[in-house]
């Protein structure tokens, strides 16, 4: 069975709910996960848009979600997840505005896609502090063994 994640707020390529927005509550969507492969030590999530600022002309990939070091036994994420309430163990990175934890989409023109992708290590990471993506991809780097994305769509009515 090969790694997949899901969420029960949003199929693939769907529309992500208002309440997991900053037009909504700005709550992490639930997310679950099954098929870790054999030797799998930890996960990571990164959540990001590669459409920023504008669909159109992207000019960057804008970082969302940070998460690394989850448990191999985790199984998902419920909607709304509060660091303190996070699997033993899970570390946070920094997002694209400096801090930790989920921020929603709110792209400021078009329909955004929003890329939710789970990678399965065959280890657990050294303690990286608040890595940004590109840090925790460097220490990824070699230990990947299997990953999966869910894809959202989110655009704001004005």
């Amino acid at each position: 069975m090969a790694l997949t994640i899901t969420s029960q707020a949003f199929s693939q390529n769907g529309s992500i709910p208002r309440r997991c927005t900053c037009d909504g509550e700005d709550t992490s969507p639930p997310l679950e996960w099954s098929g870790l492969p054999q030797g799998a030590r930890s996960l990571v999530l990164i959540v990001d848009d590669p459409d920023a600022p504008d669909p159109k002309a992207p000019k960057m990939t804008w970082v969302h979600w940070v998460l690394y070091n989850i448990p191999p036994s985790a199984t998902g994420l419920v909607e709304g997840v509060k660091a303190e309430a996070l699997p033993e163990g899970t570390k946070e990175g920094l997002n694209d505005w400096k801090r930790t934890g989920y921020g929603g989409p709110c792209p400021p023109v078009g329909r955004h896609r929003y890329f939710h992708k789970l990678y399965a290590l065959d280890t657990v990471l050294d303690d990286l502090g608040k890595p940004t993506k590109a840090q925790l991809e460097k220490a990824m780097a070699g230990h990947v063994i299997a990953q999966s994305e869910l894809v959202g769509t989110y655009q704001r009515s004005r």
